[in-house]
């Protein structure tokens, strides 16, 4: 049969691999799975049920609806300063994975280099390529907290590079890059006239100060597509619904392939992100809270263990180091899996640098995360009397 090379070279995502495993695996606990296990607040359901009564049910705007895109512009104004048009410099989308492939596909050409700081999600490489790009992949530092630093972003970039992804707050990690990280990248941005792609769906879920977007630093508003969403700061995975922020003639690209592959975003959810921007604050902050909880708890835990772990500030993940036990990210997890009933996702399933690393969600419940973490113990107890 003939099929395109490019989508069979592709491989399927490490993520879910694990996922169905234990879907099948009797008093089994999953933690890797990036999936808030709060449920959307009520007001919001209230909201997307209302629409539904109401007969809401039609086809929106190709760009969403005007209020969406009103009320995501003022977020953005509250949040980070910066002003985005709503008539032309919004986009909403099917969850920020739609946005993602639509921003790559309305700026690249073949044969242009998208520079992918690695490990991160699993959506950026696969993206570039259908776009028909070269991914060019900067392998980032466990000693550097796995932040993007200015000479890494240099080494890097050739007279091919087009696009430059920033995946911060960042998923697999928790990295986080602050005011000062993102400035000094800024100058090599804008002194190389690169574009940006700044996916800061975790933007709300930072646990050491407030999340800067490269978007507010002084000649980056100009060069960024902006992605964010509604899933993780909102819990509100299942129902599909993203943005893009960007300059007017990048939105007009992508809004034209959002037009013709999609359509427009679903419309009940569209109402329901409405009622989450305009109220939402105070259960973005409970949830917060929450997982911050935990995230303290595991780290804590990581210590007693002497698990070696360095302390993330973003995202509902922990990245623990697990070199020291001869064993690849893959071996580990598989092994931890069948013995123990707890999966984990193998760090290599965000790129090559991920070996030796395993992603932790704590996007669970403080009784389960007990649970698993107990049994992480007695797994790594009984490696370190195997390997004596």
């Amino acid at each position: 049969m003939k099929l395109s090379k490019v989508v069979e070279e592709i491989k399927p995502s490490g993520i879910r691999k694990f996922f169905d495993i234990v879907s099948e695996m009797k008093d089994a606990i999953s933690l890797g799975v990036g999936e808030p296990d709060f449920d959307t607040p009520w007001h919001i359901r209230d909201e997307g049920i209302f629409a539904l009564e109401k007969g809401k049910t039609f086809y929106t705007s190709n760009a969403g609806l005007k209020d969406l895109r009103s009320e995501i512009s003022n977020y953005l104004m509250r949040s980070q300063k910066v002003h985005y048009d709503p008539m032309s410099e919004i986009l909403v989308t099917v969850g920020g994975s739609e946005a993602i492939d639509i921003g790559l596909r309305a700026v690249i050409n073949a044969g242009d280099e998208v520079i992918i700081p690695q490990p991160s999600y699993v959506s950026y490489e696969p993206c570039a390529l259908l776009a028909g790009a070269k991914p060019v992949i900067i392998d980032l530092k466990a000693e550097n907290e796995f932040r993007l630093t200015p000479q890494e972003l240099k080494n890097a970039i050739t007279d091919k590079t087009k696009v430059l992804i920033l995946p911060y707050p960042n998923n697999p990690t928790g990295a986080i890059m602050e005011q000062a990280d993102l400035e000094a990248i800024a100058k090599i941005i804008i002194e190389k006239d690169i574009l940006v792609m700044s996916d800061e769906i975790y933007a709300e879920l930072t646990y050491k100060g407030k999340h800067v977007s490269i978007t507010s630093i002084e000649g980056m508003k100009e060069r960024t597509i902006l992605i964010n969403g509604f899933s993780k700061a909102y819990a509100m995975t299942g129902w599909r619904l993203g943005y893009a922020c960007a300059p007017a003639e990048i939105i007009k690209q992508m809004t034209k392939i959002h037009q013709f592959a999609i359509m427009c975003a679903p419309t009940t959810s569209q109402y329901g992100a409405i009622e989450a921007l305009k109220n939402g604050d105070d259960d973005i902050a409970e949830m917060r809270q929450a997982y911050n909880q935990r995230r303290r708890f595991l780290l804590s835990r990581f210590k007693e263990m002497r698990l070696e772990c360095f302390e993330p500030y973003g995202a509902f993940y922990v990245f623990p180091c697990i070199k020291e036990f001869g064993m690849t990210s893959e071996e580990f997890a598989t092994k931890f899996l069948h013995e123990e009933k707890v999966a984990v996702v193998p760090g290599t399933a965000f790129g090559a640098s991920g070996e030796g690393f395993l992603r932790i969600s704590y996007a669970y419940s403080m009784e389960n995360l007990k649970i698993a973490i107990d049994r992480l113990e007695k797994f790594i107890k009984r490696l370190k009397i195997s390997i004596k």
